[in-house]
């Protein structure tokens, strides 16, 4: 962070009262050292960030930020407030400000600033050491991690001498208990990250030092190898498989998925104790996880383990196929849009192409679309197999998610390939070999045996079964009509709304999307009812902030606004924090708000090509007005219901005399 920030960048008397005064203030210190061009654009892009999710962070800090084309060089700027500034954290206002800008297209530097930054913070001497600096130049260096200038060394010394003092004191007396954790998601953005801040937020409580390890949609920074040596116990809250588990081998291990992290995180970091106090340590495999704990011993534990990483497997090659999904599907969608349905049955591009002919480029958006869905099986496969067993299983998990395709064993084949794949590499993992064949197993061996052996098995055993049992499956959904239809409906949009982007979404989610790699009439017909399910959480969200805002708190109030937006593009996650401060009361109204919709949707029989895009992709839609009735429906109906709930639980606070001024502080228990 050497030449991020300067004594220029640094205001240690911030008058602004508000988040948007403060980050002006930052802003133009920015445009006076050069690093931004643009002042009204880039704030313009702050503000677009801030509306998404509020970034305040518990302990008096707001860290607002974004990539912008405003942005010369990465560039940090920071203000101490005496009043403090709202940002949206729940423990009150901010009096540290931290304005991160990165040039457009910039991500790593985006997220190297921000996850170095926020490690840092947590750190108290540090934060300390920040309120209490007098000196721009100080506090520039020492965000920076210099040593402050010679000058103003003495005085900061003598400052923090008996802090110092007495911190060494309680260290010696009681060095706090160390976590290590990792998180990590289907689609690596929401869940990835809220289970880490809940985390560490709940070892603040607990006076434990949590260290977490994001494994998100751009890449994770590894945790350093000394913070984990030093580790009593290790959390991983995860629905894929965990990245280089061999790191955290001989330590107690706490395994669950990520949705633990997020809602009972006091709870893991209990149980990591517990486990460092008995000496339960796990052998964790590259290939397997929490594979036994310390006496060896079977039990019931260890089924629901099992349980849990078939889940994980399941969804890390999800999660990869979601890209091809994704930009595949939506380009597919597209050329529909400019040539029509029948410009899938024109000749390919390379043959045949007219530079001004709408046609032409409709069919070439058509093809690339449909070379990008190619590969939704072996990707699958290949990705299902490689949270199992790590790279040398997605050779077989490729091949075998080809063969799969081949023998038209469709969407289960490739699951079913998948898991043969990462179980023969793991079987021949096991096998023990001489130390100078070990250097080649993974390139040559592994991926020639188990290549050969998968193959075998989808080819000659069991893909013509499988191919069958789809294709029944094909027929099944072409054939369903009348109340099977808005069963399956109900079903589905339940799904889609339980867990908002969890495990279970995926799996509806991925249930749709695999249909569309062959399309059929049910299958389009699924694929509408997920999509319009899915879209009405956050739409219910905004809604209800909208008609009744007292009973929510202003960041939710700020949180709904950003969710219209969510809702109508298909990002389901955008009721996440409503979800997560009141679960008890949204979750089920959100529930039946999504069973409305799906049924409705099956029952109009509508229909959908493309696999995302929300209210944008309507004019691919099958009975266009009917399907946005089901989602109107469903939506009034979870706000109704949400409202309901949260009204009562409103009114039984003010007869007991609980309720805050505006109402958003209801301290009746759920």
């Amino acid at each position: 962070m050497s030449e991020l920030i300067t004594a220029e960048l640094v205001d240690l008397d911030l008058s602004a009262t508000t988040k948007d005064a403060a980050a002006r203030s930052l802003a133009e210190r920015m445009v006076a050292a050069h690093r931004v061009t643009d002042l009204e654009g880039f704030l313009a892009d702050v503000a677009a960030r801030e509306a998404q999710m509020p970034t305040g962070l518990d302990g008096g800090i707001g860290i607002p930020h974004c990539r912008s084309e405003h942005v010369i060089a990465p560039t940090l700027a920071f203000g101490r407030s005496g009043a403090g500034i709202d940002f949206g954290a729940a423990d009150g206002p901010a009096d540290l400000v931290f304005l991160i800008a990165a040039p457009s297209g910039a991500d790593d530097e985006h997220l190297t600033i921000l996850s170095g930054l926020a490690r840092r913070l947590m750190d108290a001497e540090f934060t300390a050491a920040l309120r209490a600096g007098t000196d721009p130049r100080t506090v520039a260096a020492l965000i920076r991690g210099e040593e402050p200038p010679e000058e103003n060394q003495e005085q900061e010394r003598e400052q923090a001498k008996t802090e110092t003092e007495t911190g060494a004191a309680v260290a010696a007396a009681s060095a706090p208990f160390r976590i290590v954790a990792v998180t990590s998601c289907p689609t690596g953005i929401a869940h990835t990250y809220m289970a880490a801040e809940s985390l560490a937020a709940a070892g603040r409580a607990e006076g434990v030092e949590v260290t977490v390890e994001t494994q998100g949609s751009a890449g994770f920074e590894k945790l350093d190898p000394a913070v984990v040596a030093a580790a009593d116990a290790v959390i991983w809250a995860h629905d894929v498989e965990v990245r280089e588990k061999s790191r955290f081998r001989g330590k107690p291990l706490v395994d669950v998925g990520v949705k633990a992290g997020i809602n009972r995180p006091a709870e893991l970091i209990a149980e990591a104790r517990r486990k460092a106090e008995l000496g339960e340590i796990a052998a964790v495999s590259e290939s397997g996880g929490d594979m036994e704990t310390g006496d060896g011993n079977e039990s019931s534990a260890d089924h629901a383990r099992f349980g849990v990483r078939l889940r994980t497997y399941l969804m890390s090659g999800v999660s990869y196929m979601v890209p091809f999904v994704a930009a595949g599907g939506l380009l597919i969608a597209l050329s529909f849009a400019i040539g029509g349905y029948e410009i899938a049955s024109v000749k390919s591009v390379a043959d045949h192409f007219v530079w001004d002919e709408a046609d032409s480029w409709a069919a070439l958006l058509n093809q690339i679309g449909s070379a990008a869905f190619g590969f939704l099986v072996p990707v699958l496969a290949g990705y299902i197999a490689y949270g199992m067993a790590d790279r040398p299983a997605l050779v077989p998990g490729f091949v075998g998610g080809a063969i799969a395709l081949t023998v038209n064993a469709g969407f289960l084949g490739g699951l079913v390939a998948g898991l043969l794949a990462g179980a023969v590499v793991m079987a021949i993992q096991r096998v023990p070999v001489h130390a100078t064949l070990r250097g080649i197993m993974p390139v040559l061996v592994i991926p020639l045996i188990a290549s050969a052996t998968v193959g075998f098995l989808m080819f000659i055993v069991v893909g013509k079964p499988i191919a069958s049992l789809q294709n029944a499956l094909t027929d099944w959904l072409n054939g369903l009509s009348g109340s099977n239809a808005v069963i399956l409906g109900v079903v589905l949009g339940l799904m889609m709304c339980f867990d908002m982007g969890g495990p279970l979404n995926k799996v509806a989610y991925a249930f749709a999307v695999g249909g569309l790699a062959d399309p059929t009439p049910g299958s389009l017909k699924v694929m509408a009812a997920v999509m319009a399910a899915g879209m009405v959480p956050p739409l219910a969200m905004a809604l209800a902030t909208t008609v009744r805002k007292r009973l929510f708190t202003k960041t939710e109030r700020e949180n709904g606004r950003a969710a219209w937006v969510l809702g109508a593009s298909f990002i389901t996650e955008g009721a996440i924090p409503f979800a997560a401060a009141d679960p008890l009361r949204v979750i089920p109204s959100v529930m039946a708000g999504g069973a409305v919709t799906g049924a409705l949707s099956m029952a109009f029989g509508a229909t959908l090509r493309a696999p995302h895009g929300g209210v944008f992709v309507v004019p691919l839609i099958g009975e266009p007005f009917l399907y946005l009735l089901a989602i109107a429906a469903g939506t009034l109906v979870a706000t109704a219901l949400v409202v309901l709930l949260k009204g009562t639980r409103r009114a039984a606070a003010e007869a007991a005399g609980d309720a805050g001024p505006d109402g958003s502080r209801v301290t009746v228990a759920a």
